[in-house]
């Protein structure tokens, strides 16, 4: 290759494809690596049925984003046990100062204990 036909390296050249997709640069990962990716990345394999239509819909969205349709479903699901344990934390905190609120009312309700003569 000369210097003519260099592709130079730009974050356009990447985004557009014409460096980083050479199908001749292109080797699997073997299974060793594939695992120390996961163990670093802090991935588990897992399996589950999802409906047809679901996926299609996942990775028309996925396109659209230039994204596999997997990381953009990676990302849907922490989103959502994102927001799901601030909002299981938010009625924690809530019931808690209900909570906190009535006993400081019954306090107030209830008379002074005062002792018994003997």
């Amino acid at each position: 290759m000369n210097d003519d036909t260099r592709i130079l390296d730009t974050e356009e050249a990447w985004d557009e494809g014409a460096l980083g997709r050479d199908g001749a640069f292109v080797q699997a990962a073997d299974e060793s690596a594939e695992l120390s990716i996961d163990e670093a990345l802090g991935l588990q394999p897992i399996s589950i049925r999802l409906e047809r239509s679901l996926i299609e819909d996942f990775k028309m969205i996925a396109s659209l984003n230039g994204l596999g349709y997997q990381p953009l479903m990676r990302q849907a699901l922490k989103r959502f046990a994102e927001c799901e344990k601030k909002r299981i934390l938010r009625d924690l905190v809530a019931q808690r100062a209900e909570d906190e609120a009535r006993s400081q009312a019954e306090a107030k309700k209830s008379p002074p204990r005062t002792k018994k003569a003997a």
